[in-house]
């Protein structure tokens, strides 16, 4: 008699490595989901950066950080992020915030006048 010989996979075989492959996908996706998100956060941080420096600009050319009851520079647009100012003391001092929309709803950072920065909620 001749000895019979197997070919391909046992239908377990092929159970077992769709399992091991659906478990290292509900893995990976997530991570890889979320570090796209992070990507997009220091743009938001780049353009709250440039904004006070562009208020400190003003600040000295002028001597105060407002222009008629109003934070002195506009709020640049930048994706995902909304900047907005807020002005203390007359206008002798502020806090920009840049606050995440979209799918990055949930991230708050902010800058003030004394340069402090904080990040104010993460999800």
């Amino acid at each position: 008699m001749r000895a019979y010989r197997h070919r391909g996979f046992t239908i377990t075989e092929l159970l077992i490595t769709v399992a091991v492959v659906a478990v290292i996908a509900s893995i990976a996706v997530p991570s890889y989901s979320s570090y796209v998100q992070r990507s997009r956060v220091p743009t938001g941080l780049d353009m709250l950066s440039s904004f006070a420096t562009r208020m400190e600009q003003l600040y000295q050319d002028s001597g105060s950080y407002s222009v008629a009851d109003a934070c002195g520079v506009a709020a640049p647009t930048v994706d995902n992020f909304t900047i907005s100012c807020a002005l203390a003391n007359g206008g002798q001092a502020f806090t920009a915030t840049a606050t995440g929309s979209g799918r990055l709803t949930g991230y708050t950072y902010t800058i003030n006048s004394n340069g402090v920065r904080a990040t104010t909620a993460h999800p």
